[in-house]
């Protein structure tokens, strides 16, 4: 969509003159409606303004179309739907371009994958006789309600997930504010790696990286942010449950041979929570100390190991883990049992944050 105002406009088949015809059968199939409008008659009939229009579709991901007919009635229902939400007060004009443009990264990344991984395993080699682009129609037209119900099945499931979060916090502001454990993996020298890996190769590692990765963090309880290639970037409510995913990480890295060894680093604080992203200074030094981390060690700063000493998952330090093994032993009761160990680093200068002490944490026997 454009700002243009003049409603003029090419007729649907001047517009598509110079299109593939499949593709025109796909746009059709999977949007389940015709061309029929210009942006600036799509913004009419939705009774909103071709700037609010706009910015909706350039939110949302889309490029300028000028005023050629492309829009479908479904285009329509959306900008009306989304303006209506604007009208009724429930959200902000802001709001409503951030609904667009949080959906439209989210799903453009999925829609991205299932093209060109899923679909592109499932036509070749193609049908005998049959070239690929004559399966393509007939998979996606099987696919498409499939797909489409499990997206939804798994919004929801993710939206109920992420409202009981929110409606457990205390204090308003940490709605937007929290504190939480963040935590990044990163692949130790992946660069070198791409100079001596094929492109197919290189690509494989990746996926089984972010696949592994993806299921143990889900699996233990936190909640992936993002993927990087080399790197993922997790979350948790509490250190306990980011730490054991760090070690679980490790642990399952160092025991498969095409793996490149794995270096984590995690800060536990306050974290900004933006469009399914984390900012901030914790996030920040968990990605400092990733950084300097050993191979196939985990880092955590000062206030990490604290909330771990604070829920009694780590001894402050080994000497008093062993005292209080030796009182209980003496009184013959059962002594703390500890998770992890902690392990007091050299003070030293992180860009940008000043000085900090890292820990190296570690997976405790049940013996202290």
């Amino acid at each position: 969509m454009t700002v243009d105002d003049s409603g003029s406009g090419t007729d649907a088949q001047g517009a598509d003159s110079g299109e593939d015809p499949l593709a025109l059968r796909l746009e059709g199939l999977i949007l389940g409606a015709e061309r029929r409008y210009t942006p600036f008659q799509a913004a009419r009939s939705a009774g909103v303004s071709m700037e609010l229009a706009s910015r909706f579709w350039r939110a949302m991901g889309f490029a300028d179309i000028g005023q050629a007919k492309a829009l479908t009635e479904a285009d329509v229902l959306a900008l009306r739907r989304l303006a209506g939400l604007v009208e009724a007060g429930l959200l902000s004009e802001a709001m409503a371009v951030q609904v667009a443009r949080s959906t439209g990264q989210t799903t453009a990344r999925l829609a991205e994958w299932q093209i060109d991984s899923f679909l592109e395993g499932l036509t070749e080699p193609p049908e005998p006789g049959m070239t690929r682009t004559e399966v393509t129609y007939p998979i996606v037209e099987l696919l498409l309600p499939e797909l489409e119900e499990f997206l939804v099945y798994v919004w929801r499931r993710q939206l109920a997930a992420s409202a009981g979060r929110v409606v457990q916090v205390a204090d308003d502001e940490e709605m937007v504010d929290r504190r939480l454990a963040v935590g990044f993996a990163d692949l130790v020298g992946f660069t070198r790696l791409t100079r001596r890996m094929e492109e197919e190769e290189l690509g494989e590692l990746v996926e089984a990286f972010e696949t592994t990765a993806a299921d143990l963090v889900a699996a233990n309880g936190g909640r992936l942010i993002k993927t990087l290639g080399d790197e993922v970037l997790y979350a948790a409510d509490d250190a306990g449950t980011a730490a054991g995913i760090a070690l679980r990480l490790i642990e399952t890295m160092a025991h498969d041979e095409t793996m490149p060894e794995l270096r984590v680093g995690m800060a536990f604080g306050t974290v900004t929570t933006r469009m399914g992203d984390v900012f901030g200074t914790t996030v920040n030094l968990a990605s400092r100390l990733t950084s300097i981390a050993p191979k196939d060690a985990v880092l955590v700063d000062t206030a990490f190991a604290e909330e771990l000493i604070r829920t009694q998952d780590a001894p402050a330090s080994e000497a008093e883990a062993a005292e209080e093994a030796a009182a209980a032993e003496k009184e013959g009761e059962e002594p703390p049992v500890y998770r992890f160990g902690l392990q007091p680093m050299w003070q030293r200068p992180v860009r940008g944050l000043g000085v900090v002490e890292p820990w190296l944490l570690t997976r405790r026997d049940r013996a202290p």
